[in-house]
């Protein structure tokens, strides 16, 4: 493809985006080179990345659209400014790209040319920028982002902005790390050892390892260190009953299954059949045996009250909004909405006391979100603690030291929870609280009844009680 070629590909991708707002990005893209199979391979990462990029730098492409007064706010302008404001381009060669000619984006009008002489010479941040603009996220958003980083909330959200690497789990029911690593070298993919997950490799640069025999072999999963972490706290062991109560694709599940090393029992629970759905391949992939699958819905309400108090573990992995994510999902700085908050946080304590019945007494409940925000993460689990006095919080460091075997990195338990961020750890932002259901008191043994105890009716035949005669 031609530069031109390129850049309109991005502007269609990225107004497809936009106008579908409702979906991920990544399912958009995915539908969007789908259906344009012409679109060679270095072709697809270039305009990926450029659209990618794009949506992590939008907060502060708007605010020169704004300052330029800028006629349009479609797609072809957003793509535009970025051409000059972050990779530097003049006015005569983004006229080049836009100039009508064979699949390249129609000339610019005198409006547009106007607001991007404005930009030329420019770079993208500006003294007048507001720190929310700035650091690219909603207004409103910022002082949630505040309240969880602290005086150090700027450098935490710069973080988000650098693009993920490819994290991999290394599936022990089939392969060691060794065993692994070497069969992916031999593919040409380079790893290392993660910092801290135990099973985990990560990609010395990004390539794809879909197609190759250890990923379709089932020795590897695709799965951000963070996440795997996460399973690791469950601490599932060989013969326990765990339950994955907000299971979705099953990235955890396959985990706590492996770690189980195929003994006991797993259930995955979802209230949406088709995340399950998505799920068996993965686990026949990966040869795990010990996992069945429930979707919760009405017709599971008989079958949950069986369980109550029947699982050793329970990991409530919740739904929220997802800001720990941004760096893989960009989109989702723009399209999180206050509503979707303040919908978020009740619906979480709700799956959070549904799953709490399910633990035994002595047994874990692990909480987890893939969220930056305090609502969302410590606030629920304090308000859980007033509502359930018979669970308590279990730190996070004595919980690794269990499932690990050796002491917590300070920089991941420094407190009762686990909070990671790409600035700290080079993960996605994660929250975890460990908790345990406390054992009930002990029954208080019968005493002996005394002579003088005994009333004076003793020696007279009782007469049957009400529950006797029923």
């Amino acid at each position: 493809m031609t530069p031109g070629a390129r850049v309109a590909a991005t502007i269609e991708l990225l107004d497809d985006i936009v106008s579908h707002s409702e979906r991920p990005a990544d399912l958009v893209a995915n539908a969007y080179f789908r259906t344009r199979r012409f679109i060679g391979g270095g072709d697809r990462r270039a305009v990926s990345e450029r659209v990618w990029g794009v949506l992590r730098r939008y907060g502060q492409l708007t605010w020169w659209l704004d300052r330029t007064r800028h006629p349009h706010r479609a797609a072809r302008a957003i793509v535009a400014a970025d051409l000059i404001l972050n990779e530097g381009l003049g006015i005569a060669d983004v006229a080049a790209m836009f100039d009508g000619g064979r699949y390249r984006p129609a000339p610019l009008d005198d409006g547009e040319v106007s607001a991007l002489r404005q930009m030329e010479g420019h770079s993208l941040p500006h003294p007048q920028q507001p720190d929310w603009v700035r650091l690219n996220v909603q207004e409103w958003v910022a002082p949630h982002l505040r309240e969880a980083y602290g005086d150090a909330w700027g450098r935490e959200i710069a973080a988000l902005d650098t693009p993920p690497p490819v994290d991999l789990r290394v599936n022990r029911l089939k392969a060691t790390v060794e065993q692994a690593r070497a069969a992916l070298a031999r593919e040409g993919i380079e790893t290392e050892p993660m910092r801290y997950a135990p099973n985990g490799l990560r990609l010395t640069r990004r390539l794809s390892v879909v197609s190759g025999e250890a990923f379709q072999n089932g020795l590897v999963e695709i799965q951000d260190e963070g996440s795997q972490l996460v399973a690791t706290l469950v601490d599932g062991q060989p013969g326990m009953q765990v339950a994955d109560y907000c299971a979705g694709a099953g990235g955890k599940t396959l985990a706590i299954a492996a770690g189980m090393n195929n003994k006991g029992r797993v259930v995955a629970m979802d209230v949406y059949e088709s995340r399950l759905d998505r799920s068996a391949q993965r686990l026949r992939r990966a040869g795990a045996h010990n996992v069945e699958r429930r979707t919760i819905d009405a017709d599971s309400r008989k079958w949950l009250k069986r369980q109550a108090g029947a699982f050793d573990r329970v990991l409530v992995d919740a739904p929220c909004t997802g800001t720990g994510t941004w760096r893989r999902n960009p989109d989702g700085r723009w399209t999180l909405r206050p509503e979707d908050l303040a919908e978020l946080v009740p619906k979480q304590a709700m799956i959070l006391d549904a799953a709490a019945r399910l633990v035994k007494p002595g047994g874990g409940l692990v909480y987890a979100t893939c969220s930056v925000l305090p609502g969302e993460n410590e606030r629920q689990i304090e308000a859980f603690l007033a509502r359930h006095p018979e669970y308590e919080i279990v730190p996070v460091g004595d919980v690794w030291r269990d499932a690990v075997g050796s002491e917590a990195p300070t920089d991941i338990a420094n407190g009762p929870y686990m909070r990671l961020s790409p600035l700290k750890n080079g993960t996605d932002g994660f929250f975890a609280a460990t908790l345990v259901r406390k054992q009930p008191p002990p029954a208080a043994a019968p005493q002996p009844v005394t002579e003088a105890e005994v009333p004076p009716t003793a020696d007279v035949e009782a007469s049957p009680s009400p529950e006797t005669e029923a």
